[in-house]
């Protein structure tokens, strides 16, 4: 058995930033599929529920210690493996404005889009697909406006710079659930262009939603 675990599921964009910093620090680890909706969300499963009190996804599991929220992982792991690839810049400002940027998705963006808020909506507002849909592009077109302006100014290659960073980590899969959302990306050239050079590598690849072992066969791809 493996001393890494990573329960998560295919489509949820905080288990696919896991995944891709997990590949890109080439880290061995089980992956452990948790259904969001099968069997009314095994999320809320009690021994999930032991495991993570929140529900929430991704979880890893280290030797025995375990560990939630992407942003505390992506750190850990940064701790843990320091021999391999850092996520985050040695300088104590740079750093900083990496994780100024992961912040601006995971909680300014991330929040109004995730499963548990629009099946809230539709229960207790009767909100139709065709509105849930618009809600989630409202809020990523607004806050995609915002970290547009900032990989403008930061970016090369990636988000900063030349290097791979946790601010790629977090903005990849928030363009792919802006994608699945039909949100029009054509007023964000900077994120297109740093979404099109990650796509490019193993890591990113490897990690992608329609390519892990809980994918659906119809949505699997090559």
């Amino acid at each position: 058995m493996k001393n890494l675990i990573l329960y998560n599921y295919f489509r949820s964009s905080t288990s696919y930033r896991a995944r891709i910093a997990l590949e890109l620090k080439k880290l061995n680890y089980e992956y452990y599929p948790i259904h969001l909706i099968n069997n009314g969300g095994e999320q809320h499963s009690e021994d999930y529920r032991k495991l993570n009190p929140m529900g929430g996804i991704p979880t890893l599991v280290h030797d025995g210690k375990v560990i939630g929220q992407t942003m505390a992982i992506l750190q850990y792991l940064d701790d843990a493996f320091p021999q391999t690839q850092q996520l985050f810049p040695k300088d104590f400002f740079e750093k900083a404005k990496v994780i100024q940027f992961c912040e601006n998705i995971n909680t300014d963006i991330h929040p109004v889009q995730n499963l548990k808020v629009l099946k809230y909506l539709k229960k207790n507002f009767s909100t139709t697909e065709e509105q849930n849909e618009h809600w989630v592009q409202h809020w990523i077109t607004e806050g995609f406006h915002a970290v547009e302006k900032m990989a403008g100014e930061t970016s090369k290659d990636y988000c900063f710079g030349s290097s791979v960073t946790a601010a790629d980590i977090f903005l990849i899969p928030q363009m792919v659930t802006a994608q699945r959302f039909h949100t029009d990306l054509s007023p964000f050239p900077t994120l297109n262009k740093i979404y099109k050079n990650c796509l490019e590598l193993e890591a990113f690849k490897k990690a992608h939603p329609f390519r892990q072992v809980d994918t659906p066969e119809d949505m699997r791809i090559s």
